[in-house]
Parts: C-alpha cells; sequence; structure tokens
C-alpha cells in the first residue's frame, strides 16, 4: 500500500518540524514537500514559522553562510547576487509552455512535461 504524504513527511522530518508541517491542515502542500523531500533527499528538512525565533535563525544562518552581510543598522543586511545573476541568457534560459501554445520566436521553448521531467532528472538526489 502507498504511503500517504503525512506518512512520507513523517518518515523524513523530525518530529519538531513534523508537527510544524501537520499543524497547517493542507494536502496540496503536504504533496509538495513530500514530493521535493522524495525527490531531492535532503539531510534534514527546517519548518519556519513567523515566530520571533524562526526569523532570528533565519538571518543568522543566511549571514553564516555568507548569503547576507550585515549592515550598521542593527538588523538590517545587505544581499547581492554573483555579476553573473544579474540576467538571463536567452541561449540557455528555458522557457516550459504547454504543447498547445507558444511564446515569442525569440525565446527558447520547450514543451512543458518534457521540460518539468528534465529538470526532475536534474534535481534529484541534488541535497543529498
Amino acid at each position: 500500500m502507498a504511503k500517504t504524504n503525512l506518512e512520507i513527511l513523517q518518515s523524513k522530518l523530525d518530529a519538531e518540524n513534523y508537527q510544524k508541517a501537520a499543524v497547517l491542515d493542507n494536502e496540496k502542500l503536504f504533496a509538495f514537500l513530500a514530493d521535493a523531500v522524495t525527490l531531492c533527499e535532503p539531510e534534514s528538512v527546517w519548518v519556519s514559522t513567523d515566530s520571533t525565533d524562526d526569523v532570528a535563525y533565519t538571518r543568522e544562518m543566511a549571514k553564516k553562510l555568507a548569503e547576507e552581510k550585515p549592515l550598521a543598522i542593527e538588523g538590517h543586511t545587505i544581499h547581492f547576487d554573483g555579476m553573473s545573476d544579474q540576467g538571463r541568457d536567452r541561449k540557455v534560459t528555458r522557457y516550459l509552455v504547454p504543447k498547445t501554445e507558444t511564446l515569442s520566436k525569440a525565446l527558447n521553448q520547450m514543451e512543458r512535461q518534457a521540460g518539468l521531467s528534465e529538470i526532475r532528472c536534474l534535481i534529484q538526489g541534488s541535497m543529498k
């Protein structure tokens, strides 16, 4: 018998983070999370709430991982993208469109389902 999305989440998350997710009672969210953790295989999953402690943890981790840098004003940070992240290269950016639709010929288009299959293959196990 196939596991439910909540059963998958319970097997992948520690008790505290499972409870934070389960209390939301949102089957679409559970399906999305179960798919993501099964596909990407992270070592752990942290569920953030809007609590003061979770917001502070997020800010501290962003600084610790050098995603953000502190400013002189207490609690303020700044984030810079890399120089190559400022635009999209038309040759390597793909727009996923349904079979029945098209976009401008100037855009690199790919049939949506084929594109989703490709990206799922690329991210399989990416968080190990």
